[in-house]
C-alpha cells in the first residue's frame, strides 16, 4: 500500500502542478483580456463619431457644392484677373528690358560713325577752338537723336507684338 500512496501522491502532485500551470496561464490571460477591454470606454467613444461619416442624399450634395461655388467663385475669378494682369505687366516689363538690351549692346558693338566735322578734320583742316566745341557738340546731339529714333523703332516693334498677341488672344 506504500508504493500506491507513494504513486497517488506523486500523480496528485503532478496533478496540482498541472493545476498551477494551468492558474497561472489563466491569470496571465486574464489580465491581458484587462488591458484590452480597460480601453472599451474610449472606444465606445471613437465609434459614436461615425455618425459625422455618415453618407448625405446627392441632392444636398450638389445644394452644397452649388453655394460654396457662387460664394467663393467671384473671388477666385478676380484672382485669376489679378494674376493674369500681373502676367502680362511681367512680360511686357521683360520685353521692354531685352529692348534696352538689344539696343544698348548695339550702341556697344556699333563703331561710332564718322561725323562730317571729324573727316573734314582727317582732310587736313584743322578747327579752331570754338568750332571744335560745336563740332562736338553738334556730334553729340547726332548720336542722342540716332539713340532716340533706334529705342523708338523698337518700342514701335514692341507694340505691334502686343498687338498681335491682342488679336491672337481674342480670336
Amino acid at each position: 500500500m506504500a508504493t500506491t500512496t507513494s504513486t497517488g501522491s506523486a500523480s496528485y502532485g503532478d496533478c496540482v502542478t498541472a493545476l498551477r500551470t494551468s492558474l497561472s496561464f489563466l491569470e496571465s490571460s486574464v489580465s491581458t483580456l484587462g488591458n484590452g477591454v480597460a480601453d472599451f470606454p474610449r472606444l465606445v467613444n471613437v465609434l459614436k463619431s461615425v455618425r459625422h461619416y455618415e453618407l448625405i442624399p446627392q441632392p444636398t450634395l450638389a445644394a452644397a457644392e452649388a453655394s460654396l461655388r457662387d460664394e467663393i467663385g467671384p473671388a477666385i475669378a478676380v484672382l485669376l484677373d489679378r494674376a493674369d494682369a500681373h502676367i502680362a505687366r511681367a512680360e511686357r516689363r521683360i520685353d521692354a528690358l531685352k529692348a534696352r538690351a538689344e539696343l544698348q549692346q548695339g550702341r556697344l558693338t556699333d563703331p561710332p560713325s564718322p561725323s562730317p566735322s571729324s573727316s573734314s578734320n582727317s582732310r587736313g583742316k584743322k578747327l579752331s577752338g570754338e568750332a571744335r566745341l560745336k563740332a562736338r557738340a553738334l556730334h553729340q546731339r547726332r548720336q542722342a537723336l540716332q539713340y532716340g529714333v533706334e529705342r523708338l523703332e523698337l518700342e514701335v516693334l514692341q507694340k505691334e507684338r502686343e498687338l498681335r498677341k491682342r488679336l491672337d488672344a481674342t480670336a
